[in-house]
């Protein structure tokens, strides 16, 4: 039987020369990817990225790792290894260095220069370190060496970690494409060489584990997008990742091939694009982009746009398109194209955005009806190889919702590896590495960190409760005067109500009753005052209940009360 976690609690104080992992974000959903490893008093961090928040979280821009575990010990962190530059595993690396900015970085030439520009923004100027595959690099207690691996961003690499306690090999998001864009495969060979050494621990990507066979190539996209781009009647709108170079490097061939223009739109697209160009990751043909402002000196069918919103956030660049509210505005017969994978979760904001278009008259090309996009995660075929290969002594799935991460397990069990040996883990799981075994120890906090604005983990459950009210149930007010001494109300109750489908009207039933059940409260005295707090609390069970029972809603109320004196007081 696997490993899992029964009863959460505490760890044990780690032992000397035992090497501790503990991920703080990853395990049990896709994104906000970070993980902690530990020994000898010293510790080294792998990603640390955001998750996108769904429509039960209103308000919220980000949800960030649980940094409390390590808050106290930032002075202890040796460096933040980065395996990749996409936002889930570096988008939380600004908010981790306000709190200490002299972190070390580490990672490869684009991954940092993503990181770089993130980090502008936040006025942080970070220490960093370039990496290439096979350099080997002593941080700390730990020996990291760098292995490259495909992914759907060029430069990405997975990290093995020696220590005394045993080795870790920890792939980052990757895949096995055998004819990438870049020719640059993930290399097989050196696992191989890995796996000779000895992999004690092994956390491999799980996010396509219940996936059979191999992910297909990128190379079978190109002419696709080259095929609708030359059917499209008028504009092509492209929705990707602002970071998947390999996406629009497709994009800008099959334009320039059908004599298009391209135009990027959006400030992290041609921020991205801009720097994958100056270092080499992005080839763009003389000539091929403009600027968004000139757009309207070509034909409609002249003109290829490329922007984020792939996922249906709904503040990017497509979704404020179907809604109207972008300064594009989507016209009958414009072709729009969705070059990427459903992340878990975002289905119904996906499908709202598709649907907006097309009422729209857009014509919508998906996953779902062509072949545009390929995934940039392993399929079970391709973890069965690692596992394979390396013949790892421990596994503990990473990267992934539980059902990836028990697949992946599954997977490891069938190459032959026991599966008293597999760990399945949970975000704040908390494992220890020791003469060649892994055991989980114990589980920490590790609760989703909030950014609402400028706020950062201010923003708990019980308000995003609030808001879904707010949003889905509507909120009624009742402002109500009453005076002690007359022991009567003097004004009110006045209700007004919001986003309740019916007449405030509809309430002339209820004011009575409200009415009715403050002045019998106040005729109780002396025997039992009530606190203004309490006469408020009778004014909202009453209704409560009452619109509860007669709308069938459960919206939120907000009962103000106000004590006053009345002039037939004052004389009395």
């Amino acid at each position: 039987m696997a490993q899992t976690v029964t009863s959460p609690h505490m760890p044990p104080k780690l032992k000397k020369d035992t090497l501790r992992v503990v991920p703080l974000g990853g395990l049990g959903e896709v994104g906000r990817n970070m993980t902690v490893y530990e020994i000898n008093g010293k510790l080294l961090i792998v990603d640390c990225g955001v998750l996108f928040p769904e429509e039960s979280q209103p308000g919220v821009d980000l949800i960030l790792p649980d940094l409390n575990y390590i808050k106290d010990r930032l002075d202890d962190v040796v460096a933040v290894v980065l395996t990749h530059g996409h936002e889930d595993h570096i988008g939380a690396v600004p908010y981790l260095l306000r709190r200490r900015p002299d972190t070390p970085l580490v990672g490869s030439q684009l991954t940092l220069a993503l990181v770089e520009a993130k980090l502008q923004e936040h006025r942080i100027k970070p220490y960093t370190m370039d990496v290439v595959e096979g350099q080997i690099e002593k941080i700390g207690p730990f020996e990291c060496e760098f292995v490259a691996v495909n992914h759907s961003i060029p430069d990405a690499m997975a990290v093995f970690i020696r220590t005394v306690a045993g080795n870790t090999l920890h792939t980052g998001d990757f895949k096995m494409d055998q004819l990438p864009l870049d020719g640059r495969i993930t290399d097989l060979r050196h696992f191989a060489r890995l796996g000779e050494e000895g992999v004690d621990l092994f956390l491999p990507d799980s996010t396509n584990a219940e996936v059979p066979g191999f992910t297909p190539t990128e190379k079978h996209i190109g002419p696709v997008i080259s095929n609708v781009i030359r059917d499209a009647k008028k504009r092509v709108i492209v929705a990707s990742f602002s970071s998947h170079v390999h996406r629009v490097q497709q994009v800008l061939d099959a334009a320039e091939e059908r004599g298009r223009k391209v135009v990027l739109v959006g400030r992290s697209m041609v921020r991205n694009m801009t720097i994958a160009e100056k270092l080499g990751y992005l080839t763009v043909p003389k000539g091929l982009l403009i600027d968004l402002k000139k757009v309207d000196d070509y034909r409609p069918d002249q003109i290829v746009m490329m922007c984020t919103g792939s996922q249906g956030e709904p503040m990017a660049a497509l979704s404020r398109m179907a809604n109207g509210d972008h300064k594009i505005q989507i016209e009958p017969d414009d072709t729009v194209i969705l070059a990427s994978s459903l992340i878990p979760g975002n289905e119904t904001s996906v499908y709202r955005v598709i649907n907006g278009l097309m009422k729209l008259g857009a014509n919508v090309v998906h996953k779902g009806n062509a072949k545009v996009h390929v995934s940039g995660h392993a399929a079970a075929g391709e973890l069965l190889y690692c596992y394979n290969i390396l013949r790892p002594r421990n596994v503990m799935p990473v990267h992934g919702e539980v059902r990836h991460l028990q697949a992946s397990g599954k997977l490891a069990v069938e190459t032959g590896i026991k599966e008293d040996r597999v760990l399945i883990c949970d975000s704040g799981t908390v494992v220890d590495l020791k003469d060649g075994l892994a055991n989980i120890v114990g589980q920490v906090p590790c609760e989703y960190v909030y950014v609402d604005g400028k706020s950062v983990g201010h923003v708990t459950e019980d308000d995003l409760k609030d808001r879904r009210v707010l949003g889905e149930e509507g909120f009624v007010s009742i402002v109500t005067v009453i005076d002690r001494a007359t022991k009567r109300v003097v004004t009110g109750p006045d209700i007004h109500a919001r986003g309740i489908a019916e007449n405030d009207s509809v309430f002339d039933d209820i004011t009575p009753k409200i009415t009715a059940a403050l002045e019998d409260a106040l005729h109780r005295a002396p025997e039992r005052v009530h606190t203004v707090h309490q006469l408020q609390q009778i004014v909202r069970r009453t209704m409560g209940a009452w619109v509860a029972r007669r709308l069938r809603r459960k919206p939120m109320i907000v009962p103000v009360v106000i004590e006053t004196n009345t002039p037939e007081a004052r004389k009395g």
